[in-house]
């Protein structure tokens, strides 16, 4: 009965909550350590992530007919890039507040979207539970 009232997915997006809140991590270490000379700055490249887990390593979908054929491993161990230091930069620190500051701010907005798209979905399920009401 629940994976009939909870598809994949809510799954899928549950995976990408969990990945923004480890960017959310990273961006909150990078700031922290913006003084910390030979510090490199992390991020999780999103677009790589997701097409992965979604297309695996080709770009094409392959057609499957095995739910477990697809799995999200990308999703659950992204990769994480560090960013290299500008060549004026004379302790090796890569963190830009100014860069790391909107990642702050796009990362919260994907965020919200998410999670109101997940209350959106919950709140259909209710309406259908009160039958209609």
């Amino acid at each position: 009965m629940a994976g009939f009232l909870f598809d994949s997915l809510y799954g899928g997006l549950k995976n990408v909550l969990d990945l923004r809140q480890q960017q959310q991590s990273l961006t909150a270490a990078n700031l922290a350590n913006q003084n910390t000379p030979g510090f490199r700055a992390k991020y999780i490249n999103f677009e790589n992530t997701l097409g992965e887990a979604i297309y695996g390593a080709s770009p094409v979908a392959m057609q499957t007919n095995d739910p477990r054929h697809m799995t999200a491993s990308s999703l659950k161990n992204p990769s994480v890039e560090e960013v290299d230091p500008a060549p004026w930069s004379l302790d090796g620190n890569s963190v830009t507040p100014e860069k790391e500051m909107a990642r702050l701010h796009s990362n919260s907005l994907f965020y919200q979207a998410v999670t109101k798209g997940v209350a959106k979905r919950l709140a259909l399920l209710k309406y259908a539970a009160n039958n209609g009401k």
